[in-house]
């Protein structure tokens, strides 16, 4: 069952990451994070009260709090920072760097949560090092890019979330996973909108167009309805199968990239593709 809950979560991560990309086209990327979360925010506590899991809000241990907290923190850093990246960068390129995060992950939850690394792991980890490195190699017909900004956020995304799938298993292993994902993006929505009014960016939410509105919107459901799969399959599986699994994102991500912006693959990179999805299911042999 986990499996499954985590490939829903990966199909509505990768939509995500196209419609971020056209909301952030005209917005600043801490300003679309920040109005981006009260739809999350909405959207989860809708999903505790549907469900039911409010009463078990007194039950949660000072521990599980404190956990869910940091990884609040560790999320808004990681979404500001890939928001950032999308909106300087290819999503062909920024996607591969931020679902890197993956191998990063594996050798804390190995480190800190004393989960297996069998030798299968070992090898899904180089072939999606090596399907990484290919992927963001510069393409031959696209244009130069002048600024490799774009790069820093990515690889910071990346750290900030591989540390947050630790602290998030950390976190909600006795706490219903709908609450805990509820809890999790308070921290997220207070974050975003201190950095927005840190920066002086509010006064930016009037010039804001209906077309990227919609996408704003949209994108924060499709984070929602991720968010709940995957903290869910994290809460029942294991997080070096769920987190793999809900990597395979890439694959959604880089088909809409192609069918709305028009972003092609070079041979480098296909192949770079199909390393990190080999690397993926090798991830997954026990």
């Amino acid at each position: 069952m986990s499996v499954i809950i985590a490939l829903l979560s990966a199909f509505f991560a990768g939509i995500t990451s196209v419609l971020v990309k056209v909301g952030v086209q005209k917005v600043d990327s801490s300003l679309a994070t920040a109005l981006r979360t009260i739809i999350v925010l909405i959207f989860s506590w809708l999903m505790v009260f549907v469900v039911g899991s409010f009463s078990a809000i007194h039950t949660l241990s000072l521990t599980s709090l404190f956990f869910l907290i940091l990884s609040g923190l560790t999320t808004g850093a990681s979404w500001i920072c890939y928001f950032k990246a999308l909106q300087l960068g290819d999503i062909n390129k920024v996607v591969p760097i931020d679902k890197s995060s993956t191998i990063l992950t594996m050798v804390l939850a190995f480190i800190f949560l004393k989960e297996p690394l069998t030798l299968s792991m070992v090898f899904g980890i180089l072939f999606m090092g090596a399907g990484t490195a290919l992927m963001i190699q510069k393409k031959e017909t696209s244009q130069i890019v002048k600024s490799k900004a774009w790069l820093g956020y990515a690889l910071l995304s990346a750290i900030f979330a591989s540390t947050t799938s630790i602290l998030g298993k950390v976190g909600i292993e006795n706490v219903e996973s709908n609450l805990g994902t509820a809890i999790r993006t308070i921290v997220v929505l207070i974050m975003a909108w201190l950095i927005v009014f840190m920066q002086h960016k509010q006064h930016e939410i009037k010039a804001i167009d209906r077309r990227s509105w919609c996408y704003l919107i949209l994108s924060g459901i499709t984070t929602g309805l991720s968010w709940l799969c995957f903290y869910k399959a994290l809460q029942i599986g294991q997080a070096s199968i769920v987190i793999p699994i809900d990597k395979l994102s890439i694959l959604v991500s880089i088909s809409f990239a192609y069918l709305v912006f028009k972003e092609r693959l070079t041979k480098k990179a296909f192949l770079g593709l199909v390393l990190i999805v080999i690397g993926t299911f090798v991830l997954l042999i026990k």
